[in-house]
């Protein structure tokens, strides 16, 4: 039970020490996150409004050839009006004239709200862009901060990380998976020691049996307030070293 004991706080000393490096971060990673995932969002809606510009260019053209080929049947309507026969034939090529004049003028109309909408699109993306440049600018700036944290402690947290897995591996399954959810919960600390008959964890005072119960170092106890893993000072003086 002893070494049972002692493996779990020796793991809490070593995720101290990690979450000391973690601290060294800051608010940097998510920084860097939250911005990386604003620019996301706009390159999607610079993407969006590139591609609404393409489709309606791609439509513009094709309206510009269905006039082009309108506009042709059109002259050789108007050739044939010298040599219709009768009325009904003067009737129906004037109709296919007035009726291809109303199918150009809707395909016009359409190429200039088409036009206009490419227009403000161009404007909103130009508008858009600096500030993309700008958020690049601030994440780049810093991932370098993190980077040199990183880089400057990376030698230490490989070594913490090996020892780490070097303990996990001697602390019991229900044990760790214990501890782990304790940490969690209470924001890294999962055993603590007793300091002057209180838990170090939430300062709340421990009876004196139960001092006495912990201190026999045979067997595993939680604090009643804060459900933390308590161990006593031999078990923490014996993980120190």
């Amino acid at each position: 039970m002893i070494n049972r004991l002692t493996s779990l706080y020796k793991l809490q000393l070593i995720d101290d020490q990690l979450d000391e490096l973690e601290e060294m971060r800051g608010d940097l990673p998510l920084a860097v996150q939250n911005l990386e995932s604003r620019m996301n969002d706009i390159a999607r809606t610079i993407s969006e409004k590139e591609s609404e510009q393409n489709e309606s260019i791609d439509k513009r053209d094709k309206n510009e050839k269905e006039i082009e080929r309108i506009l042709e049947n059109q002259k050789r309507f108007k050739a044939q009006l010298f040599s219709v026969r009768n009325n009904k034939e003067y009737d129906a090529l004037t109709k296919e004239i007035d009726h291809s004049d109303e199918v150009v003028k809707r395909l016009m109309m359409e190429n200039d709200a088409l036009a206009d909408s490419s227009k403000k699109l161009s404007v909103e993306i130009e508008e858009i862009t600096p500030l993309l440049n700008e958020l690049k600018k601030d994440s780049d700036e810093k991932k370098s901060d993190l980077d040199q944290i990183v880089r400057t402690h990376e030698k230490e947290e490989v070594k913490l990380r090996e020892e780490r897995k070097k303990v996990e591996e001697l602390v019991k399954k229900g044990d760790y998976s214990a501890y782990m959810r304790i940490r969690k919960a209470k924001r890294g600390k999962g055993v603590v020691t007793i300091k002057r008959s209180a838990c170090s964890g939430c300062q709340n005072i421990v009876p004196s049996q139960r001092q006495l119960e912990i201190r026999r170092n045979n067997k595993l106890f939680n604090c009643e307030y804060c459900g933390r893993i308590l161990v006593s000072s031999e078990i923490a003086e014996a993980a120190g070293e």
